[in-house]
């Protein structure tokens, strides 16, 4: 018979560059640690180059708040 509760959470993961790009995904119950993972920033632009995108470190931030009406 399967547990009651103790699922996945919702985590929002925010980029560290500044630019505002976010990821959601879940994250398991066990886990007690904020989440720190390096994904692709498709919103990044290198000052120098010019470029667009680039691998940077996201971090868990607090969910906003859910619009149940």
């Amino acid at each position: 018979m399967a547990k009651k509760g103790g699922g996945a959470t919702k985590v929002r993961l925010e980029s560290t560059a500044g630019t505002g790009f976010r990821y959601y995904t879940k994250k398991g119950a066990k886990a007690t640690e904020k989440l720190k993972l390096k994904k692709y920033d498709p919103w990044f632009k290198d000052e120098a180059t010019g470029k667009t995108g680039k691998h940077v470190i996201f971090e868990e931030k607090k969910m906003p708040p859910s619009k149940k009406n």
